[in-house]
């Protein structure tokens, strides 16, 4: 089978899209690098919707953490607490076991007098149930991140924006907010580039691969336990996670060169990635 012929096949295979079977003979190296490659689009997928939901949820975190409002900042607070002290492996099996139960304890509820049966099984699944958990942690994380970065705001600036009659939700959208990203940004891709990282903890967490459909890790690991060669899978699997985090510094990178456009340049953050040994 030509090289052109196996992209063909399991470019998009973890979609479900191509051949069905996995290579059963002789493996080639152009059959590892496509097929690992085709589970890298799960590792994306993680990462990519854990960022983008979780930036929000993060932001009003971290708004309700410094709210003087006790019913906002505590809630605010435990959340963080504990998805930041407790390690994201255990997150994934303990919100596995708890996913596993609600099929068994079922959810029906009446809306306008009909009966309706909530669907549960889905989150027992990798692609919602670790959704949930790589959300839910770098919600926590990244909204301690912005936590600092607005206890970090300027007072001159804040005063300035009275004294320019700004308040409320202006003042925050205005002022506030705009001041926070820019100083968070640089520890904010950090993050961004740990959670990339972290999506490869789904294939040895307990949430199955549906049909044979895994991520990057799942066909390193086929294709280690066939060959019995474990020296070439996963080094294409640390390849491809280098060019994914090349990806993302120079994505956030022109992100924070545009936060900081209005600073003379020996004032602008710089972006300084510090990969996280131990979290």
């Amino acid at each position: 089978m030509s090289c052109a012929q196996t992209i063909q096949d399991y470019a998009l295979r973890s979609l479900g899209i191509g051949e069905r079977a996995l290579p059963q003979g002789d493996v080639t190296l152009c059959e590892q690098v496509v097929l690992i490659g085709s589970g890298m689009i799960w590792n994306v997928y993680f990462g990519v919707l854990a960022l983008s939901f979780g930036f929000f949820f993060a932001v009003a975190l971290a708004v309700a953490k410094a709210s003087p409002r006790f019913m906002l900042r505590k809630p605010a607070e435990w959340f963080i607490f504990l998805f930041r002290g407790s390690p994201l492996f255990i997150q994934f099996f303990m919100a596995y076991e708890a996913f596993v139960m609600l099929p068994r304890l079922g959810y029906e509820f009446e809306l306008f007098g009909i009966a309706i049966e909530a669907e549960t099984r889905w989150f027992a699944r990798a692609w919602l149930g670790a959704l949930i958990v790589l959300f839910c942690n770098t919600s926590a994380y990244a909204a301690e991140i912005f936590y600092g970065a607005l206890r970090s705001v300027p007072k001159g600036d804040l005063e300035a924006a009275d004294a320019y009659g700004l308040t409320g939700w202006t003042k925050f959208r205005r002022i506030t907010f705009p001041t926070t990203m820019r100083l968070a940004w640089p520890a904010y891709t950090n993050e961004a580039i740990f959670m990339f990282h972290a999506t490869a903890l789904v294939f040895f967490s307990s949430f199955p691969a549906f049909q044979q459909r895994g991520d990057a890790l799942y066909y390193a690991s086929y294709f280690a336990d066939r060959t019995f060669n474990p020296f070439i899978p996963y080094p294409i699997v640390g390849a491809y996670f280098i060019a994914l985090t090349l990806l993302v510094i120079a994505l956030f990178g022109a992100i924070n060169r545009r936060l900081n456009r209005h600073l003379p340049s020996d004032r602008r953050a710089k972006l300084r990635i510090r990969p996280t040994l131990i979290r």
